[in-house]
């Protein structure tokens, strides 16, 4: 599992040219991940369950039409600890996450334009991977389990950002994106008797670098 979604992401890119024919985008960047949290609820008490902050790195194809509709297929890959809390008893659990999404690309502004913002929305998933070491016992087990486990989930990308040409076919972009999935419940686990429901928003703020062809 842990190579399907890159294999999947150079598949996508291998087929795309016969769906696109224009201006093309291709492009690297980083940044830093932050997500929400849901409560995890027990009779013997509930537990706030998210994945830390860490950083997410990013690798997109872009296609820009003539007009100021277009689309990119993105791949992002970032390192966050799985977390659980409930008063001022923590767990921690190493993890990453791979994503693949598709999104809409509307600019505001012409291709000839030094600065054009613009806005993104678009589809895709993203697996959930813990990576760290199970152990005997682990805080908070009671409520819920931070797993060993890979889970895929159904994503949903929003943001927006600016593109900066610094040469005639070089951008500098920085942009802000919120990924959301339904809370991956089989890497982080509820104990019996536990409920946990709800979607987690991941904002990862970056910057990159692209080439134009």
């Amino acid at each position: 599992m842990k190579h399907f979604l890159p294999v999947t992401f150079l598949t996508l890119l291998a087929i795309s040219p016969a769906a696109f024919a224009q201006r093309w985008e291709v492009g690297v960047g980083g940044g830093g991940s932050f997500y929400t949290s849901e409560t995890v609820t027990n009779p013997a008490g509930n537990a706030e369950a998210k994945l830390s902050n860490g950083f997410i790195l990013s690798a997109w194809l872009g296609n820009n039409s003539s007009g100021p509709l277009g689309g990119e297929f993105r791949y992002d890959y970032e390192q966050s600890n799985l977390s659980l809390s409930s008063n001022g008893t923590s767990a921690s659990f190493a993890a990453r996450t791979n994503a693949l999404h598709y999104d809409v690309v509307l600019r505001f502004a012409s291709h000839e334009a030094r600065v054009s913002p613009y806005v993104v929305a678009g589809a895709g998933f993203k697996q959930y991977s813990g990576t760290g070491t199970e152990q005997v016992f682990q805080p908070l087990s009671n409520i819920a389990l931070l797993t060993q486990t890979g889970q895929i989930e159904p994503l949903i990308s929003v943001g927006g950002g600016v593109k900066f040409q610094v040469a005639s076919n070089v951008l500098f972009r920085v942009e802000v994106h919120d990924f959301l999935t339904p809370f991956p419940d089989k890497v982080i686990a509820p104990a019996l008797g536990s409920k946990v429901g709800g979607w987690l928003s991941d904002f990862a703020a970056s910057a990159g670098i692209s080439f134009t062809f």
